[in-house]
């Protein structure tokens, strides 16, 4: 069967607002590899939007999911336990920076994490107000959209969301926003909207995925800590896109050796399984009562095995090390396009080990972001058998999440595509 047909039957079965961003039908796939139902090869620079770090269907991942899948798969954690939440729980905690106790809890999605991680936060609290930034996203459950700051499509039409929750400045260079300007915006709520002894928790990315690989600052990171410490306010870092060595790093906090007092977890820690979860300072996590927190799904056996697979992966794998090898590859390519002067359409490139972007602007004079010229390049890209992804409020950023697995023969291939494609858009 063709992938036009099953597409005509996508399109009368599925709900319209399940957005497509590929025009083909997948089929089978491997490390850093996608092919479709016709055949045709692709290379993956998107990774299931960052949740394949250790590559489509990885060995140890595989193994384990059909181990468990002979004992049992599902049961609820909170009416019978089982040993792989427990060991899990025990090796995130392990793995979390912090000299602190530190106890950990699951879920089935990253908004679900984030959800939980406001019920946390504000039961330890016991105050209402949220503070989030510009070009953050956490989700889409109601809690989620309000802390995130696109509106289209992903909160138009969807309202009212939840109250008290106030948005700062995300510094930004590229964009001209200083940190200088996040901390009189700190000033002015305090001063007028609402006082630092209301707010429950401020919620962050390290470095902003759907909104554009733009990368907190040391400063800005170690400003937000005082804050926090200062009004017992709680930080929860967002490291459902960033984390599981995305970065070069188990989570991208480490390059900042500043510890949140909660983190979310998600995406890649499953190894294409759902499964999400909140680490952090155990004191934080078990101020809420028992019962409390909790979901049928939460940390389900089969995404409880995949997920330690995935940490033996990343451990015996070397993957860590592979990511920043990665990341450096990968950007110093970027780079070398970003000063062409044909290429002046590349306005800014970004990395935080294998975490790479590049902005799309009209020219490097005005920095106008160029959303159509973008998506050219991505549509270009797909046809001609590298699946890319973008990013960022005028979606103009073209984001990479390669499986860390990757061959650098893989890599380069998939650069190439991306050049030429950039090349063939510019004359087309």
């Amino acid at each position: 069967m063709s992938n036009h047909e099953i597409e005509a039957r996508r399109d009368k079965a599925v709900a319209r607002a399940i957005s497509f961003s590929s025009t083909f039908v997948a089929e089978r796939a491997e490390n850093a590899e996608v092919w479709d139902v016709e055949g045709k090869r692709y290379i993956d620079f998107c990774g299931g939007i960052g949740c394949q770090n250790v590559g489509h269907r990885n060995p140890r991942v595989v193994a384990a999911i059909k181990d468990q899948l002979d004992h049992l798969t599902h049961t609820c954690f909170q009416v019978t336990p089982y040993k792989s939440y427990i060991e899990l729980a025990e090796r995130l905690n392990a793995l979390l920076p912090g000299q602190f106790a530190k106890k950990s809890l699951f879920f089935s999605a990253g908004g679900e994490a984030v959800e939980n991680a406001i019920k946390i936060a504000r039961y330890y609290t016991r105050r209402p107000a949220l503070i989030t930034f510009t070009n953050g996203y956490h989700g889409r459950s109601y809690m989620g959209m309000g802390l995130s700051a696109r509106m289209v499509p992903f909160k138009e039409g969807f309202g009212p969301f939840p109250g008290q929750i106030f948005r700062m400045p995300f510094p930004d260079d590229f964009h001209n926003v200083t940190f200088e300007d996040t901390k009189r915006a700190f000033e002015t709520l305090f001063r007028s909207d609402c006082p630092p002894n209301q707010i429950a928790a401020m919620f962050f990315e390290p470095v902003q995925g759907e909104g554009g690989y733009n990368i907190a600052s040391s400063d800005f990171l170690e400003y937000l800590r005082a804050l926090c410490d200062e009004h017992g306010i709680v930080l929860v870092a967002d490291e459902i896109q960033t984390g599981m060595g995305r970065t070069g790093k188990m989570f991208a906090m480490e390059h900042y050796g500043i510890h949140p007092d909660l983190t979310c977890i998600g995406k890649s820690i499953g190894g294409g399984l759902p499964i999400s979860g909140i680490l952090g300072k155990a004191d934080v996590i078990d101020s809420v009562p028992l019962g409390g927190l909790g979901g049928t799904f939460g940390g389900n056996p089969m995404s409880c095995a995949a997920a330690l697979a995935v940490l033996d992966a990343i451990e015996q794998e070397n993957l860590l090390q592979r990511g920043l090898e990665m990341g450096l590859q990968i950007d110093a390519r970027l780079r070398k396009m970003g000063q062409r002067n044909s290429f002046n359409c590349i306005g800014d490139v970004r990395a935080l080990g294998c975490m790479n972007a590049f902005e799309i602007v009209k020219d490097r004079d005005s920095r106008e972001p160029d959303s159509e010229f973008t998506a050219k390049i991505v549509s270009m890209a797909l046809n001609n058998g590298l699946i890319l992804l973008t990013a960022g409020p005028a979606r103009n950023v073209i984001r990479l999440l390669v499986p860390l697995t990757a061959t650098p023969e893989i890599v380069d291939e998939g650069l190439d595509i991306l050049q030429a494609s950039l090349e063939e858009a510019l004359i087309s």
